[in-house]
C-alpha cells in the first residue's frame, strides 16, 4: 500500500490523523477527501460508531478507489447515561458551537461530585481496501468532565475532558502528548500494528 485516504471532510480531524500516521509511516502518501473534488459526504444513518465509520469509509473507497480510513468518535458522559455518544457532533444541534455545547454541559453538571463525573472518548475506525472486508478497530480514553473549560489545544470537547493522571484537560496537552493517550491515538496504533504492517511491504514503511 503506497497511498491512503483519510475519509473525512473535517479538516481538524483529518489533520490529526494525518499527523499521527505520517509519524508512523513517512513513506506513505496520505491524502484526505479535500484532495478529491466532488467526494460525497454520506448521511450518517448508523446507530453505532462502527456503523457510521463503515458508511463513511465505504463512500470514500467507492469514490477514490484507494485504501481508505474513516473514524467516528464521541464523548460519553456517565451522568448523562452515556450521551451524547454517537450524537456528539449533533448534540444540542449542529448549528450550536462547541464552546456553547461545553458551556451547557458544565451548567447542567454544576455541583455534580467528582466520583460521578466519569466520561470517556470512544473512537472507532473502519479500514477499506480492494478485495478485502472492511476492518473495524475501537479504543477509548477514560477521564472526567472538568468543572471549567481549560486549554487551547485539540478540538471539539477536549477543553472539558479532564485527565486525572495528567491533572489537566485534553486541550491543555501538546499535540504529541495528546496522541500518546487519546482515543484516536490508541486506535491508530492498533491500525498500525494489526493492519498496515501486514499490508505494506517493509520497504514502504
Amino acid at each position: 500500500m503506497e497511498r491512503l485516504v483519510i475519509a473525512s471532510h473535517n479538516a481538524k480531524k483529518s489533520g490529526e490523523m494525518v499527523q499521527i500516521l505520517s509519524g508512523y509511516f513517512p513513506a506513505l502518501a496520505i491524502q484526505t477527501l479535500a484532495d478529491f473534488p466532488g467526494a460525497p459526504e454520506p448521511e450518517e444513518t448508523g446507530t453505532t460508531y462502527a456503523d457510521k465509520a463503515t458508511i463513511i469509509v465505504d463512500s470514500a473507497f467507492a469514490h477514490t478507489g484507494l485504501p481508505s480510513l474513516a473514524d467516528d468518535a464521541g464523548l460519553e458522559i456517565d451522568f448523562f447515561n452515556g450521551e451524547p455518544g454517537i450524537y456528539s457532533k449533533r448534540f444540542l444541534g449542529e448549528e450550536t458551537t462547541f464552546p456553547e455545547k461545553m458551556r451547557i454541559i458544565l451548567e447542567r453538571m454544576q455541583g455534580v461530585p467528582e466520583p460521578i463525573r466519569g466520561a470517556r472518548f470512544r473512537c472507532c475506525i473502519a479500514f477499506a481496501r480492494p478485495n478485502q472486508p472492511v476492518q473495524i478497530f475501537e479504543a477509548t480514553c477514560e477521564g472526567r468532565i472538568a468543572t471549567e473549560i481549560s486549554g487551547n489545544g485539540g478540538f471539539g470537547y477536549d477543553p472539558i475532558f479532564w485527565l486525572p493522571e495528567m491533572s489537566c484537560t485534553m486541550a491543555d496537552l501538546t499535540a504529541s502528548q495528546k496522541h500518546e493517550i487519546s482515543h484516536r491515538g490508541k486506535v491508530l496504533r492498533q491500525f498500525r500494528e494489526e493492519v498496515i504492517l501486514r499490508v505494506m511491504p517493509s520497504s514502504k514503511v
